[in-house]
């Protein structure tokens, strides 16, 4: 399946080229031209997206939800040219691709049928009371209201699921808004494509057509006026930490301060207790190399750090040790990505007190596995080893005994994971532990690996600082829909006045 890109931005309805261009890195195949963003383009975005909102914004839950469903339809409709381009720019395998397109149109039906039960608008009622003394009560009542028009950065390593249509666009428009994506430049092919999508769902139904924008990328001076827009209320943005600090920084610093949603980094800790390592270490190794090395270890839940009691490493490290050998190279989504692997491989293997256990020789585009060892004395004098790599890297932590490790689990920063592993004889040490954990990571899990996300409703992709920039929000699941939202009061408001859902 081929065909040639246009690489134009779609702003309100409308294919626009740029004069100038950037060029997509394809891991294979032919490169292919993209007009670059600029903040008069986004200016005209986010005015579209100002006026398409006052119309969108009041259609009903049902007309929004067959909007998420069409345009599901319209990404399946495109499935086998979203897996050629999407495989030709980021080197993911087909299935990996047609999965993820699979978790990106089950989540846009997933909110379609989160916002029909109408849950989400936490309507409350409390009536009116004349004749209380010493004062009266009025008729209040209270409902969930979208915010306005949101700004969606795509992401790198889900060129589908947390991109153009992903997350972050469905909860948006599910809530009622109008969306801006910043498409990434690792895949404007697929970016464009989704976008064809959206923009066909959105003529099909007749829906204003600012309701969303797609504006390439090649600028950094376009996600600073994103941001910055006076226009734009809320950003949902996936990435590096020191890109999400700064446009989190920008968002603080508006005359009006907007909610900045970003989901930056993790290290994901796994900590392994006693018996659970005395009965399964071979078995753990084993695991844990493959969640490390899953596509690429680009995922934001890699389990980077493995806690275990120096007696007992032995059997586990030569576990992961064996089958992170036998894993071969594969392709990292960007050069730029490439060169931050091999730089974070550096900064590790600077520290004369970690002791290297697997070194491979990677490409400038191309990972292998790296494994190290460290005791935790050594690893809490320097704080650069507790910062995310990104990639196929894993650390073991050795702790002198077990007791050790809930002082050790209390120095680690805000997490989006933590696991434990666990046998039945390891419970008095796992409830002690738990307290700790839940505190540092939004989603604790045992006896697993992180690499896997569910979409549902019970599920928190989020967590304290640096994972995340809200620690009271998700990315992921029918909760994420709440970022886009604010409670509104209406007092006495007759009821042929209020809206639909409160009448």
């Amino acid at each position: 399946m081929t065909f040639p890109p246009h690489g134009k931005h779609l702003i309100a309805g409308d294919w626009v080229a740029s004069a100038e261009t950037f060029s997509s890195a394809p891991v294979h195949g032919s490169a292919f031209a993209y007009s670059v963003g600029s903040p008069a383009l986004v200016d005209r975005a986010c005015e579209a997206a100002e006026e398409a909102f006052w119309t969108y914004s009041a259609t009903t839950r049902e007309d929004r939800a067959v909007f998420l469903e069409t345009i599901a339809e319209e990404i399946d409709a495109r499935a086998d040219a979203i897996t050629w381009i999407g495989a030709a720019e980021t080197g993911l395998p087909e299935a990996r691709l047609q999965g993820e397109r699979g978790r990106t149109t089950g989540q846009l039906r997933l909110f379609a049928s989160h916002i029909r039960a109408g849950d989400y608008l936490d309507r409350r009622h409390d009536a009116a009371l004349p004749d209380r003394r010493p004062l009266p009560r009025p008729d209040l009542r209270m409902m969930q209201r979208p915010i306005g028009p949101v700004a969606v950065f795509g992401a790198s390593n889900f060129p589908l699921a947390f991109s153009t249509a992903g997350g972050d666009t469905a909860a948006a428009l599910a809530a009622g808004c109008s969306v801006v994506v910043k498409g990434h430049d690792a895949h404007p092919g697929t970016g464009e494509i989704i976008a064809e999508a959206i923009k066909a769902a959105v003529t099909r139904l007749g829906l204003p057509k600012g309701v969303f924008s797609l504006i390439q990328g090649g600028n950094r001076a376009v996600g600073e006026a994103l941001v910055q827009h006076p226009l734009i209320k809320a950003v949902g943005f996936t990435g590096s930490l020191g890109g999400g600090r700064a446009l989190f920084d920008l968002c603080a610093r508006r005359p009006e301060p907007i909610p900045f949603f970003g989901e930056l980094g993790s290290v994901n800790p796994m900590f392994l207790l006693p018996e659970a390592l005395a009965n399964r270490a071979e078995e753990l190794g084993r695991g844990w190399a493959a969640s490390l090395t899953l596509g690429a270890g680009q995922f934001c839940t890699n389990p980077g750090i493995a806690i275990v009691v120096e007696s007992q490493a032995a059997a586990f490290v030569e576990s992961a040790k064996a089958a992170l050998s036998a894993s071969v190279a594969q392709a990292m989504l960007t050069d730029g990505i490439g060169q931050a692997y091999k730089a974070g491989v550096a900064r590790i293997t600077s520290d004369a007190t970690v002791q290297t256990v697997l070194a491979t020789p990677c490409g400038d585009r191309e990972a292998k596995p790296f494994l190290f060892q460290v005791s935790a004395e050594d690893w809490a004098k320097n704080p650069a080893l507790a910062e995310e790599v990104f990639g196929p890297l894993g650390m073991v932590v050795t702790v002198s005994k077990a007791e050790d490790m809930a002082a050790l689990a209390r120095t680690f920063a805000g997490q989006l994971t933590a696991t434990l592993h666990m046998d039945p004889g390891d419970a008095d040490l796992a409830r002690g532990l738990l307290p700790i954990l839940e505190r540092k990571a939004g989603r604790v899990l045992a006896n697993g690996f992180p690499t896997g996300v569910e979409v549902c409703d019970a599920m928190v992709h989020g967590g304290p600082y640096p994972a995340s920039t809200n620690f009271g929000a998700t990315s992921v699941g029918t909760l994420s829909i709440r970022r886009f939202l604010r409670p509104v009061c209406y007092q006495n408001i007759a009821a042929d006045l209020l809206p639909v859902d409160l009448q």
